[in-house]
């Protein structure tokens, strides 16, 4: 496995590695969900590159990028384990160089959910996303569907941009209790971590309420939020029953939509989702059911 830093390195790298080639771009801290893309780029890719690099501009000036967790001597033994060919670790001064001016910004699937909530964040992701998808030249990206909305602007980005670059959005990777994995999760006290998977929870019994007839939106994002209310330590930031591909939200009778939230535990800000209904006509759409 090589370990590159700067982008002369990575492009004199990549030359040597054969397509298809899968990317895996990640902000670092990586547990099974990272991994679990990481595997699915070796099972279908020729080559695997993974970058590591936490990227300030999407981060808001109130959240946590001074304390994001790093552990980059760990991420890279788990990276070597899973049979990783090159590991590109940039810093700020590469990728943001002094007078740096240039924003990629996709308007309308970046406007609600997180982005409403996290202004700028999804201009920080799809700015770096296209720069990474520059400079790794990759045939294959994968991401997690825990993050959808930010599967759905980066599709929307390569589309629009006309990337040669096929995105893969995979399943989300979750502890026993249903927790989705996160690097956020290790911000959590130990009552807030028992309390966490009230997320997973209140997703599933909207998704049990819609397979057993519920079919009107506003109901079902009632009993995800009533639910989150049970639990005095969690903060619900918000409620979505939206399109799955537009992230509209829905008004009325529902087919198919991704059920989502938000919600703070403390400091700790954390996110989940479930898609229900008719998924067939989404391409390359991960979906759970209990």
């Amino acid at each position: 496995m090589k370990i590159v830093r700067t982008i002369e390195e990575l492009r004199e790298v990549r030359k040597q590695l054969a397509s298809p080639l899968g990317f895996v771009p990640t902000m670092g801290y990586l547990h099974e969900g990272h991994l679990s893309l990481v595997r699915q780029a070796r099972s279908s890719c020729v080559s695997v590159v993974v970058s590591i690099y936490v990227n300030p501009t999407q981060f808001g000036p109130l959240e946590d990028l001074d304390a994001y967790p790093r552990d980059i001597p760990r991420d890279i033994s788990l990276l070597e384990n899973e049979g990783v060919d090159l590991v590109w670790l940039p810093d700020d001064k590469i990728m943001y160089p002094e007078r740096y001016q240039t924003w990629v910004i996709v308007e309308e699937v970046s406007r609600p959910l997180e982005g409403a909530m996290r202004p700028g964040h999804f201009r920080g992701v799809t700015t770096i996303v296209a720069k990474l998808f520059n400079c790794v030249q990759p045939t294959f990206a994968y991401f997690g569907q825990k993050d959808a909305q930010q599967a759905v602007v980066i599709r929307q980005m390569t589309q629009d941009l006309n990337f040669p670059v096929e995105i893969v959005v995979c399943p989300i990777i979750r502890e026993p209790d249903g927790l989705a994995m996160s690097s956020r999760n290790n911000y959590l006290s130990e009552k807030e971590r028992k309390r966490a998977k009230v997320l997973y929870r209140s997703l599933i019994a909207a998704q049990r309420a819609f397979d057993t007839g519920e079919k009107d939106a506003e109901k079902l994002r009632i009993i995800m939020a009533d639910i989150v209310r049970q639990e005095s330590v969690a903060q619900l930031h918000y409620v979505s029953c939206a399109a799955p591909m537009t992230l509209e939200e829905i008004n009325g009778e529902v087919n198919h939509a991704l059920l989502s939230m938000a919600v703070y535990f403390g400091k700790t800000r954390l996110i989940d989702n479930v898609i229900i209904g008719r998924v067939d006509d989404v391409s390359s759409w991960s979906s759970e059911k209990s």
